[in-house]
């Protein structure tokens, strides 16, 4: 019986120390994972730390041989960013630095897969106007993850957090100076029409401050359709719309190429009263302005090279470590054939 009670005492003293065991082993893989969480939030901590320090500590050092800037806009061909890019390559250069330029032609999907082969090519910096706004998104995301800086020009990307800085004319005021130098021809207001381009944000703006000026005077919108800024799109387009609206007082283009589309379809229509507006300030529209006959009324003229000289400023700034603000105005103004003469004709002011 003793013998029996001491084998009882035993098996149940055995039983609590395989329960203790099998009790205790799970705070003991509770307190490995915790630890190997921890190190791993640690380690990626440390890892990010590192990445920031080391994209600091890249500011204000010059590679050797020079900076290689990239650069894309929205359409090459375009007058106003020929001379765009034109005055940032001469000033990169200026500085012994390289420039690598590329056109998409309006392409979305061409420009991101050119800036992919740009950042394959191991630029340093770039220069960026988007073909459009939202649809430029993934190549941002590309070139962040690169940790390649980037100033944005003349038209805004969606989202302005990827950029340093942004350098571009005050698009609202262009926008805003036609429409109230159309007021004051037609005070009693009219039929307009008005050729915007929507995916483009610095055409919208212009558009917005155009309405604005005009909001209340009379004027009333017989047709608003995209003409994409191009200057074929936009005769095209215009065609159509002057034969069923022929009695239009004036048409608004968000940019100049837009604006010259218009009165090529105006001529052609024989129209021979109304007034054409568009934003650049190009000397093309200058020099219709200039001659005191055109339907060409006025352009929210902007400075294609003040803006580059800008853009190169704020980029050099900000490689150097130096604290650059987020956005940079040009200032816009009308041009129209009164004051043509002081800007002149041959060239950008």
């Amino acid at each position: 019986m003793k013998r029996k009670f001491l084998s009882i005492l035993m098996s149940v003293a055995l039983t609590a120390g395989i329960l203790a065991g099998c009790g205790g082993s799970q705070p003991a893989a509770e307190t490995a994972a915790q630890t190997s969480a921890e190190t791993s939030a640690v380690a990626a901590s440390t890892e990010a730390k590192e990445a920031v320090a080391s994209a600091t500590e890249a500011l204000g050092k010059r590679p050797e041989g020079g900076y290689k800037f990239g650069y894309t806009c929205m359409d090459g061909t375009n007058p106003f960013f020929v001379i765009l890019e034109k005055t940032i390559k001469a000033e990169v250069e200026k500085n012994g630095d390289t420039l690598i330029s590329t056109d998409p032609a309006n392409n979305v999907s061409l420009q991101i897969t050119q800036i992919e082969d740009m950042i394959t090519q191991g630029i340093d910096a770039i220069f960026l106007n988007p073909a459009e706004a939202e649809g430029i998104l993934p190549a941002l995301d590309a070139l962040k993850k690169a940790n390649i800086p980037i100033i944005n020009f003349d038209t805004e990307v969606a989202d302005l957090s990827y950029v340093q800085s942004y350098v571009g004319s005050d698009n609202v005021n262009a926008g805003k100076v036609c429409g109230e130098d159309l007021v004051k021809n037609y005070p009693q207001g009219g039929n307009i029409i008005v050729l915007d381009s929507p995916t483009m944000n610095s055409i919208t703006d212009r558009t917005k401050g155009f309405l604005q000026a005009i909001e209340g005077k009379g004027f009333k919108i017989v047709a608003q359709q995209d003409a994409k800024g191009n200057l074929q799109e936009a005769m095209r387009i215009s065609e159509d719309l002057l034969q069923a609206h022929g009695d239009v007082v004036a048409i608004f283009g968000g940019n100049d190429p837009t604006a010259l589309g218009a009165l090529a379809a105006a001529n052609a229509a024989g129209i021979k009263k109304c007034l054409i507006y568009g934003v650049d300030g190009s000397p093309d529209i200058k020099t219709e302005l200039a001659t005191g006959k055109s339907l060409i009324a006025g352009t929210g003229a902007q400075s294609p090279i003040n803006i580059a000289k800008k853009s190169v400023e704020v980029m050099y700034k900000h490689l150097s470590g130096e604290k650059v603000e987020a956005r940079y105005p040009v200032e816009t103004f009308l041009i129209n054939s009164e004051n043509v003469s002081q800007f002149g004709t041959d060239g950008w002011q």
